[in-house]
């Protein structure tokens, strides 16, 4: 099955601060993995905002090209839309990036790749995995 990189396995990634995901990360087919427009809006957000700025932006635009992108879709505006209803009726919002993450998740069938266990086990549907543990 394939997997959606969560923005804090990607921080990780860029970093090479955790060799477990690094590691991981290689047992998979380049084919199998994806990041969302969510998450590169993200991470620029945070390139552009550093202290590195410059380099920083080098080496994320390297980082995306190594993977295939997936957009934040009518069906996932609308799978998106559903979940936020469902957990704000419940009492249990999540923040609407993460949303938006586990709408496109959802709809693709991947499997979320993300350390933010406690937030997205809130999405009824989604798959997740901790390549930290």
């Amino acid at each position: 099955m394939s997997h959606l990189l969560d923005t804090n396995v990607c921080i990780k990634l860029l970093n090479n601060s955790n060799q477990k995901i690094v590691k991981r990360l290689a047992s998979y087919s380049p084919d199998l993995i994806y990041i969302s427009t969510v998450t590169i809006f993200e991470l620029y957000y945070g390139a552009y905002r550093s202290q590195r700025k410059e380099q920083n932006l080098i080496n994320l635009q390297r980082f995306i090209n190594e993977f295939k992108c997936l957009n934040f879709t009518e069906k996932a505006g609308e799978k998106a839309g559903y979940i936020r209803s469902y957990l704000a009726a419940k009492g249990t919002p999540i923040g609407v990036y993460d949303l938006q993450i586990a709408a496109i998740a959802v709809v693709n069938n991947l499997i979320l790749v993300t350390h933010n266990v406690n937030e997205f086990n809130r999405v009824n549907d989604l798959v997740i995995e901790d390549w930290e543990e």
